[in-house]
């Protein structure tokens, strides 16, 4: 038992030093500002403001759009932005990047060691775990895209393999944790999870073939049922919502999956660039695992084979602009939105692929260094990386504490508003009417709004904020309808003549209340599942004794 520690903490400890190499650039070439940096960096600012006003789980991002708001926390998954609010919490902010992407990159690389283990000695298993967590298209998402839900959703992966051979041996033993691991895919990244659940069921269907017994897909099918159902307290609002914003942003030119197969070209130069790039890295990943597949004749006689070309096959296949005709009818499949997504994917068979094929350690040095190389000569040759100093996160930081705000996303804000509409510099509250209103305001909280008006005459309120559904407005303790100015989406509150106190509060509706209930009655089976089948049966209890 001591040895078998000591052991898996060196392994620990190695995988974590490999995590460390990729973050150590942080510091001395400032910090990576991909594609969704500023997006992730705005949420964890906003999840710890609400946290300090006493909001646990948060809803409204107050200061998207310079302070009109969206329902960012509905519809994006909580798991990526808790753990950044937490280091938040913890750390100067300038480190919170940084810190998060050692803590997922090491899990990732820990999730890799505890699949490859089960094949490989423990040396090969570490090599394996460093390749999963530095590989060409990780390095992307770190200095490119920023993308950190993605990247945590890189930890899940490694072990949906293992518990698909799992239910090879006992299915009904695999349904617990691979619900469990399907809940998180959903908590952490709605693309990752939808080709998490892809995965599972086109893998599902190659163990059934191997063991003509349908009974896996069964299992499988259970354990997707009940991970959507553990998820439900998110998963029920955000499906129930999305007709209250404009969602159908996240399909608009530029991240539709029609734009971004490899090497495909549109008239965005900057699309093209970055696009090419990806591809390159697409391409030498493939190359390496065909490569590796073809020299090798042991690996064509290993058990997982088969599952890991079918699943390097669907990741490349869907990778190319042939497949559009999958990726408009398959179902949620075109919100994965970026084809070369599925290298996410590609990364598990392609660190396996090669760690089972090549097993001269200076081969696996020279293969190593050409992956490398492929990085550094897109970085020169294509798109260098964008950057952010620590005085760019104190600027986003002071935006969040004076009120100034930030740009948003489109796809959050409410059905019919047009943020590029919106005037900056409106008041947090303005009087329209015949005459004139004193406004005090007592409380501007991100999901609770207080103030106080006096006025000589009836008129409106015109609030610097999204009118959506799920605000409760009540105007002197009584309950009020409000309007919506057109295409600036702001909330309109009338009152009469006199003092009037303002209230309005973000309630959570029958959608949260029902999600809730899938949740506790999807963990109720779970409980149930596990006491019935997970317990030791009478043949490993005589074994134990």
């Amino acid at each position: 038992m001591g040895h078998t520690y000591r052991s898996n903490a060196t392994a620990v400890l190695l995988i974590s030093a490999v995590a460390l190499c990729i973050v150590l650039p942080f510091l001395i070439l400032k910090i990576p500002s991909g594609h969704d940096f500023e997006f992730h960096m705005n949420s964890w600012l906003e999840v710890v403001g609400h946290w300090k006003q006493g909001t646990v789980y948060p809803h409204w991002a107050a200061l998207a759009h310079y302070g009109y708001g969206e329902a960012r926390f509905v519809f994006y998954p909580p798991l990526s932005w808790t753990l950044g609010g937490l280091l938040g919490t913890i750390l100067p902010w300038k480190l919170v990047p940084g810190a998060y992407t050692w803590i997922v990159l090491t899990s990732s690389g820990c999730s890799m060691f505890v699949l490859a283990k089960k094949w490989l000695s423990r040396s090969d298993a570490i090599f394996t775990a460093a390749l999963y967590a530095a590989n060409p298209y990780t390095l992307v998402v770190v200095y490119w895209r920023s993308a950190e839900a993605e990247l945590m959703a890189a930890i899940y992966l490694p072990l949906l393999l293992l518990l698909i051979f799992r239910m090879d041996d006992d299915g009904r033993r695999a349904v617990v944790p691979l619900s469990l691991l399907i809940a998180a895919g959903w908590l952490t990244n709605l693309p990752s999870a939808v080709m998490m659940n892809y995965s599972l069921g086109i893998l599902a269907v190659v163990m059934a073939l191997r063991r003509h017994s349908f009974m896996v897909l069964v299992y499988a099918g259970l354990a997707t049922v009940l991970g959507a159902m553990l998820a439900g307290f998110y998963l029920l609002p955000a499906y129930h919502q999305q007709s209250w914003v404009n969602i159908g942003q996240v399909l608009a030119p530029g991240v539709r999956p029609v734009d971004n197969f490899l090497f495909t070209k549109t008239e965005d130069l900057d699309h093209n660039r970055f696009n090419l790039l990806v591809s390159i890295v697409a391409v030498s990943q493939l190359a390496a695992i065909a490569v590796a597949v073809l020299l090798s004749r042991s690996f064509r006689r290993h058990k997982l084979w088969p599952v890991l070309l079918v699943w390097s096959g669907l990741c490349a296949v869907l990778m190319l602009s042939p497949a559009l005709r999958l990726w408009n009818h398959l179902p949620e499949l075109r919100f994965v939105q970026l084809p070369w997504r599925w290298l996410l994917c590609l990364n598990v068979p392609f660190a396996m692929v090669i760690a089972l094929s090549v097993r001269r350690w200076w081969w696996r040095g020279v293969l190593c260094l050409a992956a490398l190389a492929v990085v550094l000569t897109v970085w020169h040759r294509v798109q260098a990386p964008w950057w952010d100093t620590a005085g760019d996160i104190q600027e986003m930081l002071d935006n969040q504490q004076d009120g100034t705000g930030n740009e948003g996303a489109d796809e959050y804000v409410p059905s019919g508003a047009d943020p590029y509409d919106i005037d900056r510099n409106a008041p947090l509250v303005r009087f329209e009417g015949t005459g004139h209103a004193q406004i005090s305001i007592q409380k501007w909280h991100s999901e609770e709004r207080v103030f106080a008006t006096k006025a000589n005459s009836k008129g409106k309120l015109i609030l610097r904020l999204f009118n959506y559904p799920s605000w409760r407005t009540e105007v002197n303790g009584r309950a009020v309808q409000t309007q919506t100015v057109p295409h600036t989406g702001q909330m309109v509150v009338p009152i009469a003549s006199g003092e009037n106190r303002v209230q309005i509060v973000f309630v959570e509706g029958l959608d949260r209340k029902v999600g809730l209930l899938c949740s506790l009655l999807g963990l109720t089976v779970i409980v149930v599942w596990f006491a019935v089948w997970m317990k030791p049966g009478p043949l490993a209890l005589k074994a134990e004794s």
